[in-house]
């Protein structure tokens, strides 16, 4: 990409971002699954995976009506890696 074109972040530049997913499982058998830094960003599945996959689909849809409102979207902290000698 040419240094001179604008960079815009749009729902596959957010859906590659790192966010942390926050699993719990509940007492009825289901997991919970949310992302803090989206708020009201959760969903629940069947299984621990089951979870996961439905909070993709719940993130894709909070980052896409997010973009659609104009909404501010938070990001989250870079990951830090150690440079080796």
């Amino acid at each position: 990409m040419p240094m001179s074109q604008k960079m815009t972040k749009d729902l596959e530049y957010y859906m590659s971002q790192p966010y942390t997913i926050e699993l719990t499982p509940d007492t009825d058998g289901y997991w919970f699954a949310e992302i803090p830094l989206l708020e009201g960003c959760m969903t629940n599945g069947e299984s621990r995976n089951d979870a996961l996959d439905m909070i993709e689909d719940a993130k894709q849809a909070w980052l896409s009506t997010a973009l659609e409102l104009g909404i501010p979207i938070p990001e989250p902290e870079p990951l830090t890696r150690s440079k080796s000698a």
